[in-house]
């Protein structure tokens, strides 16, 4: 079952590639999803990393928490359930 990272603090000019890419270090990226507004498109600042494993999960988040993407310091940790 995938497991769903929240990405934030995102520079607005990364691409789901770029973020595909600093992901896949870390393990088999299943989706990437940056969300956008829905006036503008313009990327909102944050996204979400589905990885295939806990493992795979666990260690990017560890890895990649405070790194620096684009000269800002990604926040990386599970994405919490949404409550509708």
């Amino acid at each position: 079952m995938s497991q769903s990272i929240y990405v934030g603090n995102l520079p607005y000019n990364t691409q789901e590639s770029d973020l595909r890419e600093v992901f896949e270090a870390h393990g088999n990226v299943d989706n990437v999803k940056i969300i956008r507004d829905r006036e503008t498109g313009r990327s909102r600042g944050f996204g979400f990393v589905e990885m295939s494993t806990e493992e795979e999960t666990n260690a990017a988040i560890t890895a990649l928490n405070g790194s620096d993407l684009g000269g800002r310091n990604l926040k990386v940790s599970l994405s919490k359930p949404r409550n509708y």
